[in-house]
């Protein structure tokens, strides 16, 4: 079971700050720009013949950043597990967006998966779970950031860089690319099935 309830900790933001980077749970829109600034680097500067799967989309910032820097991929997917944040992601990027179980449930085929902070409440199995899955899913690669370091915490969840490294050989991953350098105690992750 996750360590606090999923729904409560969206919902309880979304309604003390509305439609904004606080109400998913960032502590800032200047770091979940920085955040999305990272995965943007880590992906082919020509996003325009790739599509994208936004695992735990929330309210499709992913996108609408990728647009405003023009990096807009082929087709993009958003996927959240929460009814409220499908309604508003769906009005915010006219998009197709997927109510589902990123843990358990058949995802659709992209490219790439990406992940911003989603993974950040989960328990440990659970994120095994979900990174297995996106990275299946996937044709190209699979991005994802988590909270990074030897943490023990009753509401998040941290991973190190030596489990990272065991999921991704137990995953069969070809390559692994690794930023750790922006921010303390995060870190941004991309498993490529190809080298690209």
């Amino acid at each position: 079971m996750p360590k606090i309830d999923n729904k409560t900790f969206y919902s309880t933001a979304i309604e003390k700050y509305g439609i904004t980077a606080k109400g998913v749970n960032w502590h800032s829109k200047e770091s979940q720009k920085l955040r999305f600034d990272i995965i943007l680097g880590m992906l082919p500067q020509d996003m325009s013949i790739y599509s994208i799967a936004d695992a735990g989309c929330g309210f499709g910032d992913l996108y609408l950043y990728m647009v405003k820097k023009k990096r807009a991929p082929k087709e993009y997917i958003g996927i959240d597990s929460l009814e409220e944040m499908y309604a508003i992601a769906l009005n915010n990027t006219g998009c197709e967006i997927i109510v589902a179980d990123i843990c358990v449930d058949t995802l659709p085929s992209a490219d790439f998966y990406i992940c911003s902070g989603a993974m950040n409440v989960l328990e440990s199995f659970e994120t095994h779970l979900f990174v297995r899955n996106c990275f299946l899913s996937c044709r190209v690669g699979f991005i994802f950031n988590v909270l990074h370091g030897k943490k023990e915490s009753q509401t998040y969840n941290y991973m190190t860089t030596a489990e990272i490294e065991q999921l991704a050989k137990d995953l069969g991953v070809k390559k692994v690319l690794i930023r750790d350098d922006y921010m303390a105690d995060d870190i941004t992750v991309m498993f490529l099935k190809e080298f690209i």
